[in-house]
């Protein structure tokens, strides 16, 4: 079975995402933080992350770039979640090296879109 990481800070965001992925099938690990995503990853490399971009003690932006630049997770396809979702952010997100930008309030079938195909 896959496991997917949602990174949010948002007790609702949270739970809406891991409701959709836990209907599709997958296992799901929450963190709240960069630092509580940090544990989850060296605990259980997940096959995919959701991640917000404000986070209350490092950026979205700046874990993507740490999980791309480590050769032991790079390959781990990291989609954002945010509300901050202009141009410029989904620019920077990509320059990153994020696989996805979703905007928030996310809907059920472009997360799920999203995630297959990522996760086979």
């Amino acid at each position: 079975m896959n496991t997917i990481l949602v990174v949010e800070d948002g007790l609702t965001d949270m739970q809406v995402i891991s409701l959709y992925l836990q209907q599709e099938g997958y296992t799901v690990m929450n963190a709240k933080s960069a630092e509580e995503a940090e544990r989850e990853i060296s605990k259980k490399k997940p096959d995919m992350i959701f991640l917000d971009v404000v986070l209350p003690d490092k950026s979205g932006f700046e874990i993507c770039r740490e999980i791309k630049d480590n050769p032991n997770t790079s390959n781990i396809p990291v989609v954002f979640c945010s509300t901050k979702n202009s141009d410029v952010d989904k620019t920077w997100g990509t320059m990153l090296g994020a696989d996805d930008y979703l905007a928030k309030p996310i809907n059920r079938e472009e997360l799920v879109m999203t995630l297959k195909k990522f996760v086979k």
